[in-house]
């Protein structure tokens, strides 16, 4: 079988956790310090902090846009909603629950996958809280766009709704010149198993600024400033905060990989640029749209086909793992006090599903995930 994902660890990442455990001091050490420092310098973002995964840094980051902190002015109670895509996996949206708020859904551009911008345009409001935005498999949203859609918002609203890009898929990849993660919102990204870069499980956020940083590393670990006198308890916690912080090992495991890193998401584009020229012009298959201003880092590689059910059976029947990911959030019981209209969604949901292009890929796989899918299905 052919997979779909895999776990990518370099030769010295089990020294290095072995080490860990000779030195005795597993929590938030010396190397998550270390290990921040390199992805702040690999970013060129200084606003960097890690915490214990994903999940963890979507819910902090929701919590550092939403609610400015003791010292802040407190947002109305009817400015309670946060604009979010339904194609996601399910921690996006549930972050925006656990802060008490509720969701409204904009729409996906059956193009790209990525919310829709003109839509989330259209609902904009003065009950707009923040927006979530995701990089789905990789492919960065038009950000200079929606920092346009923002700006007109601003000046009819008096008041900017901050952004959480969810950067799970999207280690790696660039707009228009630079790195996800550089374009003035709060991100998070994924250091999960199966994630181009990976700790095992771990995650980060970085800043849109050095309040929210400053915020963000004292609020991962129960607001609680870790240069305090804790040996005499001669502290205070202002603003109160969770157990979100990463350890050693995962910094550990981290580390290691970044050596890997560049390497493998190169791959990963490489194999996306051998299935775009090949599938092109496949009856009963539509690639995902491609913009010269992106280079996506292609965590997954998504296409819409016609009869999913018959394509899945053809790859299954081949030996090649296919997923269609994610149920759209939006269908969940627990989300349906939110229901809307959303007919980009409903014109993919049935036709979206994603194939191998990984590292682990050889050429002789390529070609053979290309003869199946180009002799039908």
């Amino acid at each position: 079988m052919i997979p779909l994902f895999k776990v990518a660890l370099a030769a010295d990442a089990l020294d290095r956790v072995a080490e860990v455990f000779r030195s005795g001091y597993l929590g938030h050490g010396p190397l998550v310090e270390r290990f921040e420092h390199e992805l702040a310098d690999r970013l060129g973002n200084p606003y960097v902090a890690t915490v214990n995964n994903a999940t963890s840094g979507l819910h902090l980051a929701m919590r550092l846009v939403t609610d400015p902190g003791p010292a802040g002015d407190k947002a109305p109670e009817d400015r309670d909603e946060v604009l979010s895509t339904p194609l996601t996996f399910e921690a996006t949206n549930w972050a925006i629950r656990a802060n008490g708020l509720r969701i409204r859904w904009v729409d996906v551009d059956p193009a790209t996958l990525n919310i829709d911008l003109a839509d989330l345009e259209r609902k904009l409001s003065p009950r707009t809280r923040a927006v979530s935005v995701v990089h789905w498999a990789g492919y960065p949203v038009d950000l200079d766009r929606l920092r346009g859609i923002l700006d007109r918002a601003e000046a009819a609203y008096g008041y900017r709704p901050p952004v959480v890009e969810d950067c799970a898929h999207a280690w790696g990849a660039t707009y228009r010149g630079k790195l996800v993660g550089n374009h003035g919102n709060t991100c998070v990204f994924s250091f999960q198993a199966i994630k181009h870069l990976t700790c095992g499980d771990g995650g980060l956020i970085v800043g849109a600024d050095a309040e929210t940083h400053r915020r963000a590393r004292l609020l991962r670990w129960l607001g609680i400033d870790r240069a305090a006198d804790r040996v005499r308890a001669d502290y205070d916690v202002p603003e109160w905060g969770f157990n979100f912080h990463l350890n050693e090992i995962g910094a550990a495991i981290g580390l290691a990989n970044l050596s890997l890193v560049d390497g493998l998401v190169a791959r990963h584009r490489e194999n996306a640029a051998v299935l775009d020229a090949e599938l092109a012009g496949v009856p009963g298959l539509e690639r995902t749209a491609r913009s010269p201003d992106r280079e996506p880092s292609f965590w997954m590689y998504p296409v819409k086909v016609d009869d999913r059910p018959a394509f899945t059976r053809k790859m299954a029947d081949a030996g090649i793992a296919v997923s269609v990911m994610v149920r759209r959030n939006d269908a969940h019981s627990c989300a349906r006090d939110f229901a809307t209209p959303l007919p980009g969604m409903d014109s993919v949901q049935d036709r979206m599903v994603h194939l191998p292009v990984g590292w682990w890929l050889s050429e002789e796989d390529i070609s053979y995930i290309v003869k199946a899918v180009t002799s039908g299905w």
